[in-house]
Formats: C-alpha cells, structure tokens, sequence
C-alpha cells in the first residue's frame, strides 16, 4: 500500500498514454507496471487460460509461477484474454490495436509474422502506432531461445553453481522497455508518426556486466575487495556492507577505527583490511547501526550468512 501511495506522489509523464501489451511472463509486465506508475492507460491481451488449470488461473505463465507477483505486476492493468490465432482474437486484438498508440510485443520475429505483427504490416496499417519489441538477443539471435539465466551467463555473472539472487536481465530490460515507452513517444510527438525500439534481454544483462568488463569489480580492485572500506565484513552477530568509498567516507572510517593514516590511500594497505575487520567483529549488528548515524557513514547490517 505505502509504494502505491509513494508512486502516485510521482510525476505521471504517460498520462493520457495508451498502451497495449502482448508481452507476456516477467520484463513486459514489469514495464508495464512502471508505465502504468506513470500514468499510462494499460491495457494487456493475455491467451486463453490452458484447460486444465484451475478456475481463475491467468493466461500469462507467470500467474502459475507467481500468482503474488503477477497480481502486483497488473495493479490497475486491463487484462483481456483472446486467442490470436483465431479470426474472432485477430478481430478483437485489431479493436485494440486501433486505440492504442504504443504496443508491446515479446515473440520471436516469426512468431510476430505468423500473428500478422511484424513492424511493416502495422506501420503500413497504423502508421502513428509506435511498437516496442523485446527479444531475447538481436537481430540474427533473435529466433534463438534463451532466458535471463542464459544472458547473465554468456556476461559472466554467475558464480559458480549458484543462481542469481534476483532476474537481473529481465528486470534491467523491463526499465530499457519503459524508458523505450518514453522514448517512442516524445518521438511520435515530434513527428507525428510511429516508430520501432528493439530491446534484447542480452543486451540488458551486457550493459550490467560493464563494470565488470571495465574491471572496477575484478578481485583486488576498489570495488572488487582491495578497498577495505568497501567490503562485507562479520560482525559480532552477523555481517555489514561497508560502503566508505570516497574520501571523506575513507577518512572518516580511518579515524574511526583508529588507523594510523586517515587517507584514501591507507584503504588500499593490509593492515587497514586487519584493522576494519577487528573493529567489526567487536560490534553487534545495533551498535554499528548507531554508530553509522553518528559517524554518518554508509554501511548496511545483515543477518549472519545461512551454512
């Protein structure tokens, strides 16, 4: 309730926007949700619901995966359930077409053409209908499967055997959607005519991984553990992210914990890792808490790591 509030406190940029989505499971609708934050009137054409899932059930597979996030994705988004592979769903989804001004897609290129959705046929018959396609990869990889786990991995951001904490790909893509929302339509507005933005899930997981390609996140470097102001450290009840990275953070911490250099420099030396890392230990999780308001330091308290 209290981020429904915060969001309609926000300036509503897409009031008077109408958008209808096709795109279905994670970065559409979670575009969507953010359009429609911003003021937009959004509508959503999901497939029937398969047979045999029980009464209720979503068409988007992402109300059996999640029913909570689905629910919390379509907050204030019209769902209609038409079956587009038939004469009466081409019928209802062109009534919809003809209303909107911005379209969201998420098939394969061939998929889009077998629905009669490629850019040239729409532009042809709506010629002021911005579309937004999001594709896993671009242009000749675009026909190829693949899903957020699959874009983090050909980026190199993922360790070892274990999953990424959250969909990183799908989630950074679903903001290059609402920022290519915006984006189509200051353009519709300054020549009065649609346009096509292609968003690849790969490519959202490759602006990610920049840091790491740029090296600011290898091992040894300031983000990557050489800065013993910016690590995870233990505490006496479980561990803090200490984020004192720029100088007067630095310095601070220093003088703190009793270094004998109170400089940025001093961070990069081993004993100031030995050091912080003592201090640390010595604190519960409250008394860092504390002492982060009186020092007005950067740092964020977790619980111990589970075994």
């Amino acid at each position: 309730m209290m981020a429904t509030t915060a969001a309609n406190k926000q300036p509503r940029p897409l009031k008077g926007t109408r958008i209808l989505s096709l795109a279905l499971n994670l970065p559409g609708p979670a575009a969507l949700m953010r359009c429609q934050q911003m003021g937009a009137k959004c509508t959503k054409i999901e497939p029937l619901p398969h047979p045999t899932a029980p009464a209720g059930t979503p068409g988007d597979p992402m109300g059996l995966y999640n029913r909570g996030a689905y629910q919390q994705m379509h907050d204030g988004v019209n769902v209609v359930n038409i079956n587009l592979k038939t004469p009466a769903g081409q019928k209802l989804l062109h009534q919809e077409l003809r209303k909107a001004q911005i379209v969201l897609t998420s098939f394969r290129p061939s998929a889009l053409k077998h629905l009669g959705l490629e850019w040239k046929s729409l532009h042809k018959q709506y010629p002021e209908l911005s579309v937004i396609s999001i594709v896993g990869a671009p242009g000749s990889r675009a026909e190829e499967p693949g899903h957020d786990l699959t874009y983090l991995a050909e980026n190199d951001l993922i360790s070892g055997l274990n999953l990424p904490r959250t969909l990183y790909a799908d989630m950074a893509g679903a903001l290059m959607v609402s920022e290519a929302v915006l984006q189509a339509r200051l353009l519709q507005m300054r020549k009065g005519s649609g346009t096509r933005i292609e968003i690849a899930l790969s490519k959202a997981a490759e602006y990610l991984a920049l840091p790491h390609q740029w090296d600011l996140t290898r091992p040894g470097s300031a983000l990557g553990g050489g800065h013993a102001g910016y690590k995870v450290y233990p505490c006496k009840d479980g561990r803090v992210a200490l984020a004192a990275l720029e100088p007067h953070f630095a310095a601070d911490l220093a003088k703190l914990v009793h270094l004998p250099q109170a400089n940025i420099m001093a961070m990069f030396a081993p004993d100031s890792h030995k050091t912080i890392q003592a201090y640390m230990a010595g604190k519960t999780r409250a008394e860092l808490e504390v002492i982060a308001k009186e020092h007005d330091l950067p740092l964020c308290t977790l619980p111990a790591q589970a075994e």
